[in-house]
Parts: C-alpha cells; sequence; structure tokens
C-alpha cells in the first residue's frame, strides 16, 4: 500500500517514511539533493552550485523570507509521473476501468448513517468529486492518514516543493513546480483543472499570497505520447503478468538507494542502519547541521529551546508555512485531517 497505517505513526521516529509513492519519493529525493547543496555551500564558502545559491543580504526581509539559500532565478522545475496521481485527478480513469463505470452508491458504502466519512479513501463514492481523498484505496487494507498524491500536490501550489526542514535554508520563492507532465492517456483535461486549477477547486485560494515568499503557483499539466516502457499500456500483451513492485526506488545525485516499507531494503523494521536518506531523521539532522555551520543567531536561537521536531514546527520560524497551511486546508482543501504523532529529537548530520 506505499503508506504507514495511523496506528505505526507514533513509532516511526522519524526514521521511516510516512508515504513512499512514486510522486513523494520524487519529491523528498529533490528536497534531500537540495540539503546535500546547501551542505556545500555552507562547508565552502567559495563552492558553486548550479541549482542552489547564497541569497544577497538586501533579499532578506520579513515579507520575503529570511532564508539564506535560494533555487537560482533561471531554473525550472518540472515533474513527470507514468500515472495520473492517486486520489481526485485520477478519479474518471479509475471509473472507466471499472466493468460498471457507474459511480459506487453512497447507501452502498454507508448503510447505516448514510453520511460519507471524513476523509474518503481513494476508491471510495466516485460521485464525489474535487474532494479530499486518503491512501490506500483498497477497502480491506489498513487505515491511514496519509492524503492522496493528488491533494498533496494541490498544496505544494501553494507551500512549494519544500518540506518543511529545507524551508528553514531554501527559499520557495523559485521552488515551486513549473510543469506536470503526464502520458495523453492518463491526462484527463477536467479532472486536472478541477483538482489543481484556478478554477477548481484551488479558486478560494488562487488570488492569495502570504508572508515569507509564499503565494497559490498553479503548475501546468501537459501531455506527453511517451509512456512508461513497463506499463500495462505499453505491453498488453502481457498486462496480467505486470505487477505493482513494494520496492520505491530513490535516485539523485547525492543518493541511489531501494526501499520497502519506507525504509532501506534488506533493513529490519527498527534497525539504525536502515534509515533512508529521505526519512524525516535523516534531512531534519542535515538541515540542524548547515544551521549549526552557518552560525546563523535568529535561527540557532529560535531551535535552541528544544532538541524535538514537533516543537520545532510550532515555533515562529514556521509561521508563514503554517499559515498558508491553515489557509488552504479550510478554504480549499477542507477535510484535510493532520496525520500527527511522529516525534524525535533532532541530532546534527
Amino acid at each position: 500500500m506505499k503508506c504507514l497505517p495511523m496506528n505505526q505513526v507514533a513509532e516511526a521516529n522519524g526514521s521511516i517514511l510516512h508515504d513512499w509513492h512514486a510522486e513523494i519519493v520524487a519529491i523528498r529525493a529533490f528536497n534531500q539533493f537540495l540539503l546535500q547543496e546547501c551542505l556545500e555551500l555552507a562547508t565552502s564558502p567559495t563552492s558553486i552550485s548550479p541549482i542552489v545559491r547564497r541569497r544577497e543580504v538586501h533579499e532578506l526581509s520579513e515579507s520575503e523570507g529570511l532564508q539564506p539559500f535560494s533555487i537560482h532565478d533561471d531554473l525550472r522545475l518540472h515533474m513527470y509521473s507514468s500515472e495520473a496521481p492517486c486520489g481526485d485527478a485520477s478519479m474518471e480513469l479509475l471509473m472507466e476501468a471499472q466493468v460498471d463505470a457507474t459511480p459506487w452508491p453512497i447507501e452502498q458504502l454507508h448503510p447505516a448513517t448514510k453520511k460519507l466519512p471524513a476523509l474518503l479513501r481513494g476508491r471510495e463514492s466516485f460521485a464525489e468529486l474535487g474532494i479530499v481523498r486518503r491512501k490506500p484505496a483498497r477497502a480491506d487494507s489498513p487505515q491511514t492518514l496519509s492524503k492522496s498524491c493528488s491533494d498533496k500536490l494541490a498544496l505544494k501550489q501553494c507551500t512549494s516543493l519544500l518540506s518543511a526542514c529545507t524551508s528553514l535554508l531554501v527559499n520557495p520563492g523559485n521552488a515551486y513546480l513549473d510543469t506536470l507532465i503526464l502520458p495523453r492517456s492518463q491526462r484527463v483535461e477536467h479532472a486536472c483543472e478541477r483538482c489543481f486549477g484556478p478554477k477548481g477547486r484551488m479558486k478560494p485560494v488562487a488570488t492569495h499570497q502570504w508572508n515569507g515568499g509564499y503565494a497559490f503557483r498553479p503548475f501546468t499539466v501537459r501531455a506527453t505520447e511517451h509512456e512508461f516502457a513497463f506499463s500495462r499500456r505499453s505491453k498488453p500483451e502481457s498486462s496480467r503478468e505486470l505487477r505493482t513492485s513494494n520496492i520505491a526506488a530513490v535516485c539523485n545525485p547525492h543518493v541511489q538507494e531501494a526501499l520497502i516499507l519506507g525504509r532501506l531494503q534488506g533493513r529490519q523494521k527498527f534497525d539504525p542502519k536502515g534509515l533512508s536518506a529521505i526519512c524525516s531523521k535523516r534531512m531534519w539532522g542535515m538541515t540542524l547541521q548547515v544551521l549549526v555551520m552557518l552560525g546563523t543567531p535568529r535561527l540557532l536561537h529560535s531551535i535552541s529551546e528544544s532538541s524535538h521536531v514537533q516543537e520545532w514546527k510550532k515555533s515562529e520560524l514556521f509561521a508563514d508555512r503554517q499559515r498558508v497551511k491553515a489557509d488552504v486546508t479550510a478554504e480549499a482543501l477542507s477535510g484535510w485531517i493532520r496525520n500527527d504523532g511522529d516525534d524525535f529529537e533532532v541530532e546534527p548530520g
């Protein structure tokens, strides 16, 4: 199911991914790459990165953010996905794939209350469109509070692609996704507009701008004729033999890993050597390492009062980012329930 059951989140201790769907792994790998670039810039004042630059003093302000680094101004970020993101952007495709494409009646799903749950599973009630859904889609799988990839990508149009830890170091201004590229067979135009567009469910925040360099910056969904070589559409003659793998591959210029169940392949669940480079504990540790090397008084003072990540997230450092998430989940992505419970002590490195 490639996401952590909600009853195991509190045990994760930052060492297990909550969600390892491909889109989420790609975004986390991108953030790990940015952190590594920041570390190299902090290590040597003369080093140069083709992706990340140091910000000038005149660029730093409360309204535009105080992060020491930025992605270069002339770069654009693009994501390719071989399948439509799970959740709202793929509901029509799911309906078409059914033997009977009629939306499942709510009464059949909830005969007692005749009401929708607060957060639907991915395949529940096809008649309900434009809403937040959770993973996994199958009704017989353990309960989770991981939101669908459609929902997470929709939120990223406001928070940028940066994870919370990366947002301490890198300004969000140039960190928004420019283009989401899907195979033509996976791009349903009206579904993408409903899910991501300024005239769809994101309309309530379409004109929003927040402090810290945050704004609603919608990406364009483009189509390509190229299909993934191992998709069932590319090999229809052997589609019954093709199975979804339980292995997630992580690859960026600094890291190449194989993951199973959110940890390094071949390692036991709580083996300290099984931590992925893109798990929360490793990425927050790298963030702290850079902060210490930079010696930024404001940042160090704010995090000195506690070493636990949940306390950090409640600090003034994340006020702008938290305001963005609060506004978007209240006005556009209503029904969003936080997947809380994973807390850990942050150590450098």
